[in-house]
């Protein structure tokens, strides 16, 4: 009887493992499908940077970047830190202005061609005539 039980639960520990590993495939191929396509190659983009007191600066950017966060890096006058953490660069200054979350809510959103950007500055695909806005948003009940 001891053995059966043992046998029995050997048997599940194995299809909950097989089950596991068949569940990540299946989420690696749709990131496949689905993910964020980078494109190689030269673009003209445009990156709009509206700060705090809503003053805007437009910068057009030829470049072979793929990833936003290397278009950002090569557009001159644009200046831009934050904290790098294991979803990449988290943007919390831009052109010298500090997005500080934990006092009044802002930070800094990044919209492509209208939408707001559904990947982080390493991983948004560049492509050609993409125009990108980095919007300096405060929470509004203060």
């Amino acid at each position: 009887m001891e053995d059966q039980r043992k046998n029995s639960s050997t048997k599940k520990k194995i299809f909950g493992v097989g089950i596991a590993v068949l569940a990540v495939a299946v989420l690696g191929a749709v990131y496949l499908a689905f993910g964020a396509k980078s494109v190689a190659g030269a673009k003209t983009i445009t990156i709009e940077v509206v700060d705090n007191v809503e003053k805007s600066v437009t910068y057009d950017v030829h470049t072979d970047a793929e990833y936003l966060r290397q278009a950002m890096e090569e557009t001159k006058g644009l200046a831009f830190s934050g904290d790098e953490s294991e979803y990449g660069l988290m943007v919390d200054t831009v052109n010298g202005v500090t997005a500080k979350f934990d006092e009044n809510g802002a930070y800094w959103s990044f919209y492509v061609n209208g939408e707001y950007c559904s990947y982080g500055v390493d991983s948004q695909p560049v492509l050609d005539g993409d125009a990108f806005r980095i919007v300096y948003t405060a929470d509004q009940a203060e």
